[in-house]
C-alpha cells in the first residue's frame, strides 16, 4: 500500500534527510586516493550519530556498514572494507539515516581525484538524470513519468539504465511502496498525490543495462565490467511540485513542475505497465 504522509511527519522526514545531507556532504570532501572504504564508512557513522540520527543500512538483512561504497563497475551495494580508493576511480556513496522512526536515503557519485572525460560525462548525465526525474514529480503525474524522463535522457547521452534495481517508497521503513523504475512509458502506472515520499535514484551504465550480484550476495555489477553512477534524493510529493527532503539547505529543496500549470497528455493515459522482477536499492 502506498502511504501519504501528513505535514508533521514530512517535518520529520525533512530533519532526517538534514541529516544525511549533511553527512554526505563531508563525506566527499574526506573522499581521496589512498583512503579505504572502510574509513569513509566510520565517519559516516560517526557524523549521523553525531547529528542525531542512527545509521538506516547498518545491520539492514545483516549489511554490515553504515553506507554502501560501490566502486567503478560496481553499481550498489558495495560492503565498506580494506579497499584503497585510487586516482580516477570513482565511488558511489549510499546513505541513509534514521531520525525519530523516519527515514532518508540519499546517493552521489564522487570522482577520486581526476577521472577521464568519458567517466566525468557519466557522472554529469546521472546528476542530470536525477533533476529530469525530479522534475517530472507533482500531484497528479503518473510514477512512469518520472523513469521515461529518466529512461529517454540517459539513452539520449548513449549510456544505459539499470532494469533489475529500482527507487522506492519511504517513510517509516527505508523501503516502501511503491517501487520507482528508472524506465517506463509516459502516463501509466499510479498517479502521484501530494504526501507521497519517493526516494528517487537513477543507476546509469556505460555499456549494457545488465547487472549481476557477487559471491558476497550484496555487491551489484555491470555485466559487462563497465563503469556505473549512482545519484538519489528522497522528495515528497506537493501539489505543484516536489520538495527535496535530502537538500542540503532550505533554498535548494523545493522544485516546482512546469507540468503542474498545464495537462498535456491528451487525453487517455493507457493500462498501468507491468515491470519485471525488480529489487528496491538503498
Amino acid at each position: 500500500m502506498i502511504t501519504c504522509k501528513s505535514s508533521r511527519e514530512i517535518d520529520k522526514m525533512r530533519t532526517s534527510g538534514r541529516v544525511t545531507a549533511r553527512a554526505l556532504h563531508k563525506l566527499k570532501a574526506a573522499v581521496a586516493p589512498g583512503v579505504t572504504t572502510f574509513e569513509i564508512d566510520r565517519y559516516a557513522e560517526e557524523l549521523i550519530r553525531g547529528d542525531g540520527g542512527t545509521p538506516a543500512f547498518l545491520g539492514y538483512h545483516g549489511f554490515s556498514g553504515s553506507i554502501c561504497t560501490s566502486v567503478n563497475d560496481e553499481v550498489v551495494h558495495g560492503i565498506p572494507g580494506k579497499r584503497r580508493l585510487q586516482q580516477g576511480d570513482l565511488l558511489k556513496i549510499d546513505i541513509g539515516s534514521c531520525v525519530d522512526g523516519w527515514f532518508s536515503d540519499m546517493a552521489c557519485t564522487v570522482a577520486v581525484g581526476t577521472v577521464d572525460p568519458y567517466a566525468q560525462r557519466l557522472i554529469d548525465v546521472t546528476a542530470e538524470a536525477l533533476e529530469r526525474g525530479i522534475g517530472e514529480v507533482r500531484a497528479g503525474a503518473h510514477l512512469s513519468d518520472i523513469g521515461h524522463a529518466v529512461q529517454t535522457f540517459v539513452e539520449g547521452e548513449s549510456f544505459s539504465v539499470v532494469r533489475a534495481l529500482v527507487g522506492h517508497g519511504i517513510g517509516l521503513s527505508l523501503h516502501e511502496e511503491p517501487a520507482v523504475p528508472n524506465y517506463g512509458r509516459k502516463g501509466t502506472g499510479p498517479m502521484l498525490k501530494a504526501g507521497m515520499v519517493l526516494a528517487i535514484e537513477p543507476m546509469v551504465n556505460a555499456g549494457t543495462w545488465k547487472v549481476r550480484t557477487q559471491a558476497d550476495k550484496w555487491t551489484v555489477v555491470t555485466g559487462d565490467g563497465g563503469l556505473s553512477a549512482h545519484f538519489e534524493h528522497t522528495v515528497a510529493v506537493l501539489e505543484d511540485g516536489c520538495e527535496i527532503l535530502t537538500a542540503l539547505d532550505a533554498a535548494a529543496a523545493r522544485v516546482y513542475s512546469p507540468a503542474a500549470r498545464h495537462d498535456d497528455t491528451g487525453g487517455e493515459l493507457g493500462a498501468p505497465e507491468t515491470f519485471g522482477r525488480i529489487q528496491a536499492v538503498g
